[in-house]
């Protein structure tokens, strides 16, 4: 994987809500399953790079976040204590929480 770009401007900074978007692609999605619709935080903001729904160096250019997830709001409680979940995700998977 080539290196992510500088972000300008974003949507999101760290410390924002976010919720994955929960919606069907009629195609090929980097979206993992098990987290469409869940809430976390963004954590950081990684740089630019291509939507890879579309196609590797394709698809728009967009801001990557990296977004924490609390293991039992995404798999439900277990025996185990909870963790934390950590995902790159681009812009368009994202909206406020």
């Amino acid at each position: 994987m080539s290196p992510l770009g500088e972000a300008g401007e974003t949507r999101f900074v760290p410390g924002d809500r976010v919720r994955v978007v929960r919606r069907r692609h009629p195609g090929h999605t980097r979206i993992p399953r098990y987290v469409r619709g869940a809430e976390g935080e963004v954590t950081a903001v990684r740089g630019t790079a291509p939507l890879p729904d579309i196609g590797p160096y394709a698809g728009p250019i967009e801001p990557v976040y990296s977004v924490s997830f609390d293991s039992e709001s995404v798999f439900g409680p277990g025996d185990e204590p909870a963790w934390t979940l950590l995902l790159d995700l681009s812009e368009s998977y994202l909206e406020p929480s």
